[in-house]
Protein backbone atom coordinates (compact mmCIF):
# COMPACT_ATOMS: atom_id res chain seq x y z
CA UNK A 1 0.00 0.00 0.00
CA UNK A 2 1.19 3.64 -1.08
CA UNK A 3 1.38 6.29 1.64
CA UNK A 4 -1.04 7.65 0.00
CA UNK A 5 -3.44 5.15 0.12
CA UNK A 6 -2.78 4.56 3.74
CA UNK A 7 -3.34 8.16 4.07
CA UNK A 8 -7.12 7.99 2.41
CA UNK A 9 -7.72 4.29 4.47
CA UNK A 10 -7.53 6.31 8.10
CA UNK A 11 -9.80 9.02 8.90
CA UNK A 12 -6.90 10.69 11.26
CA UNK A 13 -3.51 10.54 11.49
CA UNK A 14 -1.73 7.96 14.46
CA UNK A 15 0.64 9.77 17.18
CA UNK A 16 2.84 8.54 20.33
CA UNK A 17 -0.40 9.43 22.62
CA UNK A 18 -2.93 7.11 20.83
CA UNK A 19 -0.85 4.41 19.84
CA UNK A 20 0.56 4.27 23.82
CA UNK A 21 -2.97 4.38 24.60
CA UNK A 22 -3.92 1.38 22.19
CA UNK A 23 -0.84 -0.33 23.76
CA UNK A 24 -1.89 -0.18 26.96
CA UNK A 25 -5.59 -1.36 26.25
CA UNK A 26 -4.13 -4.31 24.90
CA UNK A 27 -2.56 -5.48 27.82
CA UNK A 28 0.91 -3.65 27.64
CA UNK A 29 2.04 -2.32 31.28
CA UNK A 30 4.81 -0.67 33.12
CA UNK A 31 7.73 -3.13 34.42
CA UNK A 32 7.02 -5.43 31.49
CA UNK A 33 10.12 -7.26 29.34
CA UNK A 34 8.71 -7.71 26.00
CA UNK A 35 10.15 -8.58 22.72
CA UNK A 36 8.36 -6.60 19.69
CA UNK A 37 8.30 -7.43 16.11
CA UNK A 38 6.52 -4.98 14.13
CA UNK A 39 5.22 -3.62 10.88
CA UNK A 40 5.18 0.02 10.25
CA UNK A 41 2.85 0.31 7.29
CA UNK A 42 0.12 -1.92 8.84
CA UNK A 43 -0.43 0.11 11.28
CA UNK A 44 -1.27 3.23 9.45
CA UNK A 45 0.02 6.78 8.88
CA UNK A 46 1.53 7.86 12.38
CA UNK A 47 3.05 10.96 12.81
CA UNK A 48 6.39 11.14 13.37
CA UNK A 49 6.79 7.53 11.88
CA UNK A 50 8.65 4.83 13.54
CA UNK A 51 10.02 6.99 16.11
CA UNK A 52 6.85 7.81 17.13
CA UNK A 53 6.21 3.85 17.81
CA UNK A 54 9.70 3.17 19.57
CA UNK A 55 8.38 6.48 21.65
CA UNK A 56 4.88 4.94 22.80
CA UNK A 57 6.45 1.63 23.31
CA UNK A 58 8.88 3.18 25.64
CA UNK A 59 6.15 5.31 27.61
CA UNK A 60 4.44 2.34 28.34
CA UNK A 61 6.79 -0.04 29.67
CA UNK A 62 8.81 2.57 31.04
CA UNK A 63 12.63 2.43 32.69
CA UNK A 64 11.08 -0.30 34.94
CA UNK A 65 10.59 -2.56 31.73
CA UNK A 66 12.45 -3.72 29.23
CA UNK A 67 12.46 -3.38 25.51
CA UNK A 68 13.67 -6.11 23.30
CA UNK A 69 13.88 -6.45 19.69
CA UNK A 70 15.37 -8.56 16.77
CA UNK A 71 18.69 -6.91 15.05
CA UNK A 72 19.52 -9.54 13.06
CA UNK A 73 21.63 -9.04 9.88
CA UNK A 74 21.61 -11.96 7.78
CA UNK A 75 23.59 -10.42 4.71
CA UNK A 76 26.77 -11.29 7.26
CA UNK A 77 26.63 -15.06 6.27
CA UNK A 78 28.43 -17.24 4.34
CA UNK A 79 27.63 -16.08 0.45
CA UNK A 80 27.26 -19.93 0.16
CA UNK A 81 23.86 -20.46 1.83
CA UNK A 82 22.67 -17.66 0.21
CA UNK A 83 19.35 -18.43 -1.29
CA UNK A 84 17.29 -14.94 -2.13
CA UNK A 85 18.90 -14.27 -4.02
CA UNK A 86 22.01 -16.56 -4.12
CA UNK A 87 25.20 -15.42 -6.04
CA UNK A 88 27.77 -17.11 -8.59
CA UNK A 89 29.95 -19.28 -6.77
CA UNK A 90 32.86 -18.02 -7.93
CA UNK A 91 32.30 -15.03 -5.66
CA UNK A 92 31.92 -16.32 -2.60
CA UNK A 93 35.20 -16.02 -1.53
CA UNK A 94 35.43 -12.70 -2.69
CA UNK A 95 32.50 -11.83 -0.68
CA UNK A 96 34.18 -13.43 2.41
CA UNK A 97 37.26 -11.60 2.29
CA UNK A 98 35.95 -8.14 1.93
CA UNK A 99 32.51 -7.84 3.88
CA UNK A 100 32.99 -5.64 6.23
CA UNK A 101 33.06 -7.15 9.55
CA UNK A 102 29.90 -6.35 12.28
CA UNK A 103 29.99 -3.80 14.25
CA UNK A 104 27.10 -2.69 16.84
CA UNK A 105 27.13 0.63 15.89
CA UNK A 106 26.90 0.62 12.48
CA UNK A 107 25.71 -2.50 10.82
CA UNK A 108 22.37 -2.40 10.22
CA UNK A 109 19.55 -4.81 10.26
CA UNK A 110 17.87 -6.58 7.30
CA UNK A 111 14.58 -7.39 6.95
CA UNK A 112 13.46 -6.51 10.47
CA UNK A 113 11.33 -2.98 9.55
CA UNK A 114 11.52 0.57 10.23
CA UNK A 115 11.05 0.29 13.82
CA UNK A 116 12.90 -1.99 14.67
CA UNK A 117 16.62 -0.24 12.98
CA UNK A 118 15.52 2.94 14.72
CA UNK A 119 15.17 1.03 18.04
CA UNK A 120 18.40 -0.61 17.08
CA UNK A 121 20.13 3.08 17.35
CA UNK A 122 18.28 4.59 20.28
CA UNK A 123 20.00 6.03 23.10
CA UNK A 124 20.63 3.45 26.18
CA UNK A 125 19.83 1.01 23.99
CA UNK A 126 22.22 -2.11 23.92
CA UNK A 127 22.93 -4.46 21.11
CA UNK A 128 24.19 -7.65 21.44
CA UNK A 129 27.40 -8.94 19.49
CA UNK A 130 26.03 -11.52 17.70
CA UNK A 131 27.13 -10.57 14.08
CA UNK A 132 23.80 -12.31 12.49
CA UNK A 133 21.62 -13.08 15.13
CA UNK A 134 21.85 -9.95 17.34
CA UNK A 135 19.07 -8.11 19.55
CA UNK A 136 18.49 -4.93 20.83
CA UNK A 137 17.51 -3.98 24.20
CA UNK A 138 16.32 -1.19 26.75
CA UNK A 139 15.67 -0.87 30.42
CA UNK A 140 15.83 -2.22 33.73
CA UNK A 141 17.18 -6.02 31.71
CA UNK A 142 18.93 -4.92 28.99
CA UNK A 143 22.12 -5.31 29.99
CA UNK A 144 21.20 -9.09 31.04
CA UNK A 145 19.44 -10.05 28.43
CA UNK A 146 21.93 -8.86 25.68
CA UNK A 147 25.56 -9.37 27.32
CA UNK A 148 26.44 -12.87 27.04
CA UNK A 149 24.94 -13.68 23.40
CA UNK A 150 27.59 -16.62 22.71
CA UNK A 151 28.29 -16.95 18.35
CA UNK A 152 27.68 -20.60 18.29
CA UNK A 153 23.86 -21.64 18.63
CA UNK A 154 22.65 -17.82 18.44
CA UNK A 155 19.28 -18.63 18.48
CA UNK A 156 19.33 -20.91 21.47
CA UNK A 157 20.24 -21.48 25.59
CA UNK A 158 22.81 -18.61 25.59
CA UNK A 159 20.99 -16.17 23.28
CA UNK A 160 18.98 -12.65 24.44
CA UNK A 161 15.87 -15.03 23.51
CA UNK A 162 16.91 -17.02 26.30
CA UNK A 163 17.42 -14.49 28.77
CA UNK A 164 13.48 -12.68 28.10
CA UNK A 165 12.75 -16.60 28.88
CA UNK A 166 14.39 -16.82 32.08
CA UNK A 167 12.29 -13.19 32.90
CA UNK A 168 9.21 -14.44 31.93
CA UNK A 169 8.65 -11.91 29.36
CA UNK A 170 6.13 -11.60 26.61
CA UNK A 171 5.89 -11.17 22.25
CA UNK A 172 4.27 -8.52 21.33
CA UNK A 173 3.39 -8.83 16.89
CA UNK A 174 2.69 -5.80 16.14
CA UNK A 175 1.18 -6.14 12.76
CA UNK A 176 3.06 -8.90 11.97
CA UNK A 177 1.68 -12.61 11.91
CA UNK A 178 3.55 -15.52 14.04
CA UNK A 179 5.54 -16.27 10.92
CA UNK A 180 7.95 -13.31 12.35
CA UNK A 181 8.12 -14.81 15.90
CA UNK A 182 11.50 -15.22 16.27
CA UNK A 183 11.09 -16.90 20.06
CA UNK A 184 9.25 -20.03 18.42
CA UNK A 185 12.84 -20.77 17.38
CA UNK A 186 14.05 -20.85 20.58
CA UNK A 187 11.93 -23.54 20.89
CA UNK A 188 12.98 -25.08 17.66
CA UNK A 189 16.74 -25.21 19.23
CA UNK A 190 15.58 -27.13 22.45
CA UNK A 191 13.72 -30.11 19.94
CA UNK A 192 15.39 -32.78 19.47
CA UNK A 193 16.45 -33.39 15.83
CA UNK A 194 17.71 -30.15 15.08
CA UNK A 195 20.36 -30.46 12.07
CA UNK A 196 23.71 -28.49 12.96
CA UNK A 197 25.13 -26.75 9.97
CA UNK A 198 28.47 -24.80 9.90
CA UNK A 199 28.23 -20.61 9.50
CA UNK A 200 30.87 -17.82 8.72
CA UNK A 201 30.71 -13.72 9.49
CA UNK A 202 32.94 -11.09 9.28
CA UNK A 203 33.78 -10.08 12.86
CA UNK A 204 36.58 -8.21 15.18
CA UNK A 205 38.64 -10.18 17.02
CA UNK A 206 41.86 -8.45 19.07
CA UNK A 207 40.80 -5.45 17.08
CA UNK A 208 41.29 -7.48 14.02
CA UNK A 209 38.81 -8.17 11.10
CA UNK A 210 38.44 -12.18 10.90
CA UNK A 211 36.42 -14.33 9.05
CA UNK A 212 34.61 -16.59 12.03
CA UNK A 213 32.98 -19.84 11.58
CA UNK A 214 30.79 -21.21 13.88
CA UNK A 215 28.25 -23.71 14.73
CA UNK A 216 24.15 -23.00 14.56
CA UNK A 217 21.09 -25.40 13.86
CA UNK A 218 19.40 -24.77 10.51
CA UNK A 219 16.19 -23.06 11.15
CA UNK A 220 13.00 -22.62 9.66
CA UNK A 221 10.19 -20.11 9.98
CA UNK A 222 7.89 -21.79 7.17
CA UNK A 223 5.67 -23.50 9.47
CA UNK A 224 5.31 -20.87 12.17
CA UNK A 225 1.78 -19.61 11.02
CA UNK A 226 0.87 -23.11 11.53
CA UNK A 227 2.30 -23.59 14.63
CA UNK A 228 1.02 -19.87 16.17
CA UNK A 229 -2.35 -20.77 15.31
CA UNK A 230 -2.28 -24.28 17.55
CA UNK A 231 -0.33 -22.36 20.10
CA UNK A 232 -3.78 -19.91 20.21
CA UNK A 233 -5.91 -22.71 20.56
CA UNK A 234 -4.50 -23.86 23.72
CA UNK A 235 -2.94 -20.82 25.31
CA UNK A 236 -4.59 -17.12 26.17
CA UNK A 237 -3.24 -14.51 23.22
CA UNK A 238 -4.42 -11.10 23.53
CA UNK A 239 -5.41 -9.81 20.36
CA UNK A 240 -6.53 -5.91 19.89
CA UNK A 241 -5.61 -2.70 17.49
CA UNK A 242 -2.64 -0.73 17.23
CA UNK A 243 -3.31 2.01 14.96
CA UNK A 244 -4.85 -0.44 12.18
CA UNK A 245 -2.78 -3.11 13.19
CA UNK A 246 -3.68 -6.47 14.43
CA UNK A 247 -1.50 -6.93 17.29
CA UNK A 248 -0.89 -9.98 19.19
CA UNK A 249 0.17 -10.15 23.33
CA UNK A 250 1.49 -13.05 24.81
CA UNK A 251 3.91 -14.79 27.26
CA UNK A 252 6.64 -15.87 25.77
CA UNK A 253 7.38 -18.94 27.62
CA UNK A 254 4.31 -20.55 27.49
CA UNK A 255 5.33 -19.65 23.32
CA UNK A 256 8.19 -21.39 23.55
CA UNK A 257 7.58 -24.46 25.72
CA UNK A 258 4.34 -25.05 23.00
CA UNK A 259 6.92 -24.54 19.97
CA UNK A 260 9.25 -27.05 21.29
CA UNK A 261 6.90 -30.04 22.20
CA UNK A 262 5.20 -29.46 18.10
CA UNK A 263 8.24 -29.50 16.56
CA UNK A 264 9.28 -32.15 18.29
CA UNK A 265 6.06 -33.82 17.34
CA UNK A 266 6.48 -32.52 13.84
CA UNK A 267 9.99 -34.09 13.44
CA UNK A 268 9.33 -37.09 15.02
CA UNK A 269 5.85 -37.60 12.48
CA UNK A 270 7.83 -36.76 9.88
CA UNK A 271 11.20 -39.59 11.00
CA UNK A 272 8.19 -41.98 10.91
CA UNK A 273 6.56 -41.39 7.66
CA UNK A 274 10.60 -41.24 6.00
CA UNK A 275 10.93 -44.70 7.81
CA UNK A 276 8.12 -46.36 6.72
CA UNK A 277 8.24 -44.53 3.30
CA UNK A 278 11.92 -46.84 3.26
CA UNK A 279 10.49 -49.73 4.19
CA UNK A 280 8.46 -50.04 1.00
Amino acid sequence: MSEAETIQSIESPRSRETLAADLRLLGLTAGMTVIVHSSLSSIGWVSGGSVAVVQALLDVITPDGTLVMPAHSGDLSDPSYWRHPPVPETWWQSIRDTMPAFDPRFTPTRGMGRIAETFRTWPDAIRSLHPQDSFAAWGRHAEFITVQHTLDFGLGDQSPLARVYDLDGYVLLLGVPHGNNTSFHLGEYRAPGGKIELQGAPIYENGERVWKTFTTFEVDADCFDELGADFEKVHPVKIGRVGSATTRLFSQRAAVDFAQEWIAWKRSDSTAKNAKVAEI
